[in-house]
């Protein structure tokens, strides 16, 4: 799909995100996040991966699970969605989500990583036209698929920024 989103297929602070998003493939650009987020991992110490820039906040690796698991969750509310199911989805924690992040290597981090990527690729590549607009209910918010998608590339940038700026500066 070459077009993000239009403001009447979301809500909410997904928002934030799909602005971030550039024009263009959503499969390409997360195909290019893809070859940028191994390339981050794959130089990166374990040291480099325990790093928090202030206190309570998440370290690097945390940061990069937050991501992965993130955007399982919302390829998770994709699928239901443009599979047609309309059952209403509840929000998650995601605090809840990050304590076994700290334990991981860079290297799982960077294995997760890619297989959650692939399979959001392979999916996205095999739904018909018109999923791409159908429309759910995730966290009391209706949202398209095409959304959901924009969203995972632009939450993705959102944390890379931060990456970028509080982590490896």
């Amino acid at each position: 799909m070459n077009q993000k989103p239009s403001k009447e297929e979301y809500a909410g602070d997904i928002g934030e995100y799909i602005r971030l998003v550039p024009e263009g493939s959503i499969i390409d650009i997360l195909l290019a996040q893809e070859k940028q987020m191994t390339e981050l991992l794959s130089s990166l110490t374990e040291s480099q991966g325990t790093y928090q820039y202030a206190e309570g906040k998440w370290t690097l690796k945390e940061v990069v699970g937050h991501i992965v698991d993130s955007e399982r969750v919302m390829t998770y509310r994709l699928l239901r969605f443009a599979r047609g199911d309309q059952t209403p989805l509840p929000g998650f924690d995601q605090e809840v989500f990050i304590p076994p992040f700290g334990g991981w290597t860079i290297a799982q981090l960077a294995e997760d990583y890619k297989a959650v990527r692939q399979a959001t690729i392979t999916l996205l590549r095999g739904l018909p036209v018109e999923a791409w607009s159908r429309k759910g209910t995730a966290n009391d918010v209706n949202i398209t698929v095409r959304a959901l998608a924009y969203g995972i590339a632009g939450h993705e940038l959102h944390h890379m920024g931060i990456i970028r700026t509080r982590y490896l500066s």
